[in-house]
């Protein structure tokens, strides 16, 4: 399936039903007065998040929708039917822009969160809410309300608790793979990772967070290099990062501060999100020189920095731990880090 995650789309709201200009007319009713009865509503239109979603590749075989009209009135006081409200199905996480693609109408980032997006058109009265003393017999009615037009952008933001930053063939595709059940692309070159992908990962008996890996970010992406500036508001609402470094690089003190300036330079609070720095990849080093690439990247980043390998799973255990006491927010996340609970994908 083809990830999506932009999309225009034109809404038109059901415009209202007609009042209706009748007479009762009866066997031995001399002056039966008007009947006419009121036109019934036009269908609304709606946009709602749901969670069985994640792209809006939908949106690309249909652009247009429209709620159905309002059923005219009729004679004998009969009130013309309302139309069925339209409800558009989004993934949780869409934004709403109007048609400037800068004013935000909506951030649908709760499944069941609704949104009116066109209002359908009143009825219109029927001759017989006109009838007064000076006026027993009125001969006209109402039109209903025209339909709301409206063009609208669709953006989707991924939900995810922790996301996968680092340069392209960082690893990430291959530790997604071994922690979850996702099946990325993996290959031995540059930008192997062309779209988002999201992973469950469960670290014990209902315990478990989503992780999400874009596609890798090079010098310049906050300007359109690469691909990965795309794909950056993905990793937006996560509660915190993980960054691997590929440890077979030359300089990963250069190749931390590069995704760091990215990030930071992109905006949207990625700067200062809550951080884990791993050093990925270190089955293939001897552990003479694991230990100088980790002492050489703590210097850089600041912070502890734990040895993983995505390939063996060497290091990925207390990793998760530490990635799920962020994402879950517990308590007692650190009694959970001691319990001998294999996680599984």
């Amino acid at each position: 399936m083809k990830f999506l995650d932009r999309a225009k789309i034109y809404v038109e709201s059901g415009a209202g039903g007609a009042g209706c200009v009748s007479f009762r007319r009866e066997k031995f009713i001399e002056f039966g007065g008007p009947n006419g009865g009121d036109g019934g509503r036009g269908g609304h239109v709606w946009i709602e998040a749901v969670d069985n979603l994640n792209t809006l590749i939908d949106f690309r075989y249909q652009q247009h929708y429209r709620a159905k009209n309002g059923r005219p009135g009729e004679g004998s006081n009969r009130t013309g039917a309302d139309a069925a409200d339209l409800v558009i199905k989004a993934p949780t996480g869409t934004q709403v822009f109007e048609e400037d693609e800068e004013t935000l109408i909506a951030d649908l980032d709760a499944p069941g969160e609704r949104v009116l997006l066109a209002k359908g058109g009143n009825g219109g009265f029927g001759n017989a809410r006109f009838k007064s003393s000076t006026n027993q017999a009125p001969r006209h009615a109402n039109a209903g309300q025209p339909a709301e037009k409206r063009t609208v952008w669709l953006r989707l933001k991924l939900i995810a608790d922790i996301g996968l930053v680092g340069l392209p063939n960082a690893g990430k595709s291959t530790f997604l793979a071994a922690v979850t059940a996702a099946k990325p692309k993996i290959a031995d070159y540059p930008f192997t990772t062309l779209y988002p992908g999201l992973g469950v990962v469960r670290v014990g008996e209902g315990q478990s967070f989503v992780l999400a890996d874009i596609p890798g970010l090079i010098e310049g992406a906050h300007e359109g290099a690469g691909i990965g500036d795309r794909f950056l508001g993905h990793v937006e609402r996560c509660a915190a990062l993980l960054h691997l470094v590929d440890g077979t690089q030359d300089d990963v003190a250069d190749a931390y501060e590069t995704v760091r300036r990215e990030l930071d330079a992109y905006g949207g609070g990625l700067g200062g999100k809550s951080e884990i720095v791993a050093l990925n990849k270190i089955d293939a080093l001897a552990p003479e020189a694991v230990e100088e690439k980790a002492r050489a990247l703590e210097a850089a980043a600041g912070t502890a920095v734990l040895r993983v390998s995505g390939a063996t799973g060497a290091g990925v255990k207390a990793l998760l731990y530490k990635l799920a006491d962020i994402a879950l927010g517990r308590e007692d996340a650190e009694a959970a880090a001691g319990e001998d609970n294999a996680w599984t994908p």
